[in-house]
């Protein structure tokens, strides 16, 4: 699903270098502004609560969000809080039809944050449209709103960056496709899948960076760059889902739950039939070849995706390389050795997430090799990711 799982790894303290005591302000050249005003105290706890959800639901994102001023991080985590929110229906047993209701329910909490009641006077209602620092009083909000810490957070943090609230939606639908049991028949099926329930974040967490000093200036137009990075974000949320459904294989499978599409299973002669004590019955050969085969196909998502890190100012660009050098990592080891995952999930090392994170903080995930173009990644060989496992 889109965001790690719920078991979490040891949150590193900030790194040397990343201090929380940088002002909120404009973000350079996008055209939107981070209000500088002081966040009124229920807000402040409301923040906290989804910072709290970061620390101790975070697997991976927590070694990059860690890395950003205190405004863009209360946001970032704001956005995790409800997307984790969200991805635990999809992810839970119960009956379809009440988490099916359930989903619409964040929807309509979220259409009701965008949307003022026509009775509202405006700036006490936490839109993204109305909200003013300190009015966060609450009187006209709904009641399943004001009580809820995520959705007042949200309001405040959408009042202080261009978040495209929309782009939940496309999460819901996507979480609604995985508790029907969607299941895929090619790539460009699983793909679009990918693109709700993970490219969507992207998108949002997009909308909390903003763009670097002279990024829109040099990118041939405002507009174009906008929409350029709003691209690359997408698809390095690809990238990140695609990981996560190679991480998640068995424990998904045993779930009922597939995600490969139908006919790379069929190209490679697998089934992901299970045995009566959970364990796959295609010859290992095969199951290989066709991880390797996907995983060739992520890093393509990755290469793509890693060149929104030049458009994003220093700590959001260490945040994305961060979040994106772990999951490539991961890909690395899944792609080098294809049994391990197999037999269950494969995580990595909470010191080397530490390291990668403080690689990123200095600039160094840059260096890295991008890998091979999407247009490249279709051979049934891994190439460079090889290297991701050392």
């Amino acid at each position: 699903m889109t965001v790690p799982g719920a078991i979490p790894d040891p949150v590193p303290e900030p790194l040397a270098g990343a201090a929380s005591d940088l002002p909120a302000g404009r973000a350079p050249e996008t055209g939107h502004v981070s209000t500088p005003g002081p966040v009124p105290m229920h807000v402040s706890r409301a923040y906290g609560h989804c910072e709290h959800v970061v620390r101790t639901r975070a697997r991976n994102f927590a070694y990059g969000i860690r890395l950003l001023p205190p405004p863009k991080r209360r946001a970032l985590s704001t956005v995790y809080a409800l997307a984790r929110r969200i991805d635990d229906v999809g992810d839970e047993a119960g009956p379809v039809a009440e988490r099916l209701e359930r989903l619409e329910q964040e929807r309509r909490r979220l259409r009701a944050l965008k949307t003022p009641p026509l009775d509202s006077a405006g700036p006490d209602f936490p839109g993204p449209h109305s909200l003013r620092p300190g009015s966060m009083a609450g009187g006209r909000m709904p009641a399943d709103v004001a009580a809820d810490p995520v959705m007042v957070a949200l309001g405040d943090a959408a009042a202080r960056f261009p978040l495209p609230l929309e782009a939940f939606e496309e999460l819901i639908d996507g979480c609604a496709a995985d508790v029907a049991g969607a299941r895929y028949r090619c790539h460009d099926d699983l793909v679009g899948y990918c693109r709700q329930v993970a490219g969507s974040i992207g998108r949002l967490s997009l909308g909390v960076f903003g763009l670097a000093d002279g990024a829109l200036a040099s990118g041939g137009g405002g507009e174009r760059t906008l929409r350029r990075a709003a691209a690359r974000a997408d698809a390095l949320g690809v990238a990140l889902q695609l990981t996560n459904i190679l991480r998640d294989l068995r424990e998904d499978r045993c779930a009922d739950r597939i995600y490969l599409p139908a006919d790379d299973l069929r190209r490679f002669g697998c089934t992901l039939g299970l045995s009566p004590r959970g364990d796959f019955t295609d010859p290992p050969e095969r199951l290989a070849g066709l991880i390797r085969f996907e995983a060739a196909l992520a890093l393509g998502w990755y290469a793509e995706g890693m060149r929104l890190i030049p458009l994003l100012d220093r700590r959001s660009a260490a945040c994305t390389a961060a979040m994106a050098g772990i999951y490539r990592r991961l890909l690395g080891r899944i792609a080098a050795d294809p049994a391990r995952v197999l037999a269950g999930r494969l995580s990595l090392a909470p010191w080397v997430k530490a390291m990668v994170a403080a690689r990123a903080l200095t600039g160094g995930a840059q260096g890295e090799p991008q890998g091979k173009s999407r247009g490249d990644a279709r051979g049934d060989s891994y190439g460079d990711a090889r290297g991701e496992s050392r």
